[in-house]
């Protein structure tokens, strides 16, 4: 059994300057990225206007599996044109560590 996680912290436009604005942008992400089968929420960043960090994680019986479906979250994250991604940190764990 493999997990996977990876944080996004993106930047959002400027009139995201209320917490009501910010989530007009990062829920309609969220149910995004479900679309993959994964858990994903807004995790950091709670309280800062213009930036959100959303995380994903997923559970799978192979190491590559788990690795193909955070790079399809990743090219989504990449390719939302609202929003700029600023980084991805990603941590892949086997049955091992």
């Amino acid at each position: 059994m493999y997990t996977g996680t990876a944080v996004f912290d993106v930047l959002l436009p400027g009139d995201s300057r209320s917490l009501k604005a910010k989530r007009s942008y990062v829920r309609p992400i969220v149910a995004a990225l479900r679309k993959f089968e994964v858990s994903a929420a807004e995790v950091g960043a709670l309280d800062r206007h213009g930036r959100a960090e959303i995380g994903v994680a997923v559970v799978a019986a192979e190491a590559g599996h788990v690795g193909d479906v955070l790079d399809s979250c990743e090219r989504l994250m990449a390719g939302r044109p609202e929003i700029e991604l600023l980084s991805v940190r990603r941590r892949l764990r086997g049955d091992e560590d």
